[in-house]
């Protein structure tokens, strides 16, 4: 009896668990369908290269021998939904079942068993660390911590390890990690990707079908095949990975990529595995051509940090997204969806993820998630955004970045404090405050920084639930030895501030 397999547009890989239990005679499904592109306003690029990446997938599928039954975004006969079109389907093949491999959102694995359908869902196992092993690792811990979990994942793998020791002795070389840049003309820059005719055709639909999305769609230089997304990693091993370690947590108004990889997209579409980004990183370390902390470093993000929080969205479940432990209500200001702005970081932060759809994580985390943070903002808008905006954002892994890391909204479920810094962080890690309107310096008063202004605000409003915290219990001390004066005088700032957002003015 005939079967559809289905294929979501981020599980793009030959040998992802439900192509691999694809027998003759099955039917893949593929579909573009309106839903999927709006259920949150996702940024033009991504929606492109999603697009373009399944149809040449799709291709790529026939080639090898499948049936594949595609749905184009524009056939007047698509359906609205992926549940829709598996219905579609079904009929007009003459199919009973449907095979599927879990998907990393929870509305569709919802939608899935609402299916009229029997739907076999298999475990994605692209992942190093499957669910149910994530939860009997998480069983009985009183905190879920990367540290701990990273050391177990580095020892499963074996990567970077001598025997059953790290290699050099130390599992983590975060610590010479956080160095400011220079600007530097020849610092390597990752290849784009001329669109070819798919591409270009898609283009042209985003552009018809989402006009009014944030971003700008071009120019569009992504990569949209296995073949290019192997080319972005040969390019990175070989020219930027070195530098990587020193330049991650940096931040210059005229290098938006530094040393970063810019291949998030490509893992979490599924055209490149981890293990082997993990493998060829280790090779160059191995062959003396990069530095340990550049090579520990970018590895722990993968098989550390990114199965962590996979982890985590997993065994938190649907509820997650909803987790709001501080409280925060506010509206999320127009400054991030490309309002005006007088802060130079949020405009840069910004600027740089209408034009390419993407920022790297200090960006995201102690830029647009720290004021979000500070200022109070609902977390939900803040997910939703997240969400939206960036090319790499998939539920599974945007989900407990923003709830947990950057807004603490899981009460410390992911993290063991509040990523909140005042403006001296920012300043030390980037060249955005020497022209901003604010002064850097200034700790109260019309001009003072508002990272300055909102830290304290914060720090003062969930003083209950922080002062014992041993990780912030100095900084209430360092509040508590001030004026008393130039106490009032912050306060008040802030709560100015505070006020000219909720207004609409502009920041």
């Amino acid at each position: 009896m005939t079967r559809l397999v289905l294929i979501l547009g981020d599980q793009l890989t030959p040998t992802v668990a439900a192509l691999r239990a694809a027998r003759p005679g099955d039917v893949i499904v593929m579909a573009e369908v309106m839903a999927e592109g709006t259920y949150v306003p996702h940024h033009p690029q991504k929606i492109a290269l999603i697009l373009s990446a399944m149809r040449h997938f799709a291709e790529d599928l026939r080639a090898a021998g499948w049936q594949v039954a595609y749905s184009r975004l524009d056939e007047a006969e698509n359906s609205q939904s992926i549940l829709g079109e598996l219905i579609r389907r079904a009929a007009e093949m003459g199919a009973a079942e449907v095979v599927a491999t879990a998907p990393g959102d929870w509305r569709l694995r919802q939608a899935l068993g609402e299916c009229p359908l029997p739907v076999t869902l298999l475990p994605d196992d692209r992942f190093l660390c499957s669910e149910a092993e994530f939860a009997a690792w998480a069983e009985g811990r009183k905190q879920l911590r990367m540290e701990w979990f990273y050391r177990e994942m580095r020892r499963k793998t074996g990567l970077m390890m001598e025997g059953e020791q790290p290699a050099g002795g130390q599992w983590n070389y975060d610590h010479d990690n956080r160095k400011p840049a220079a600007a530097d003309l020849f610092r390597p820059r990752p290849p784009r990707f001329a669109p070819d005719a798919v591409t270009e055709e898609v283009l042209a639909l985003v552009e018809a079908r989402f006009p009014a999305h944030f971003g700008a769609l071009r120019p569009f230089g992504w990569a949209v095949t296995r073949e290019g997304a192997l080319a972005a990693l040969d390019h990175f091993a070989a020219h930027a990975l070195p530098a990587f370690g020193d330049e991650q947590d940096a931040m210059l108004a005229g290098d938006p990529v530094l040393s970063h990889s810019l291949i998030s997209p490509y893992l979490n579409l599924g055209l490149l595995s981890p293990m082997e980004v993990c493998r060829r990183v280790e090779a160059e370390w191995r062959a003396g051509r990069v530095p340990i902390n550049a090579a520990e470093g970018y590895i722990r993000q993968i098989i550390g940090w990114r199965e962590f929080v996979r982890g985590i969205w997993a065994l938190e479940g649907p509820g997650y997204m909803a987790r709001n432990a501080l409280g925060h209500g506010r509206a999320l200001p127009a400054v991030y969806w490309g309002g005006p702005t007088r802060m130079a970081c949020m405009g840069h932060a910004v600027g740089q993820t209408r034009d390419m759809a993407y920022a790297h994580h200090i960006q995201r985390l102690m830029v647009t998630g720290n004021f979000a943070l500070l200022a109070g903002v609902d977390p939900a808008q803040v997910h939703e955004w997240y969400l939206s905006v960036y090319v790499d954002a998939f539920e599974w892994v945007e989900a407990p970045n923003t709830i947990g890391m950057s807004q603490f909204a899981d009460g410390g479920v992911v993290g063991s404090k509040p990523y909140v810094s005042s403006g001296a962080y920012i300043d030390r890690m980037s060249d955005y405050c020497g022209g901003c309107h604010y002064k850097v310096k200034e700790k109260a008063g019309e001009k003072a920084c508002p990272f300055n202004l909102l830290y304290w605000h914060f720090l003062l409003r969930h003083r209950e639930r922080f002062a014992g915290n041993p990780r912030m219990a100095q900084m209430y001390r360092t509040w508590d030895r001030m004026e008393e004066g130039h106490k009032a005088r912050v306060l008040a700032g802030a709560e100015a501030f505070l006020a000219r957002m909720e207004a609409g003015e502009v920041l």
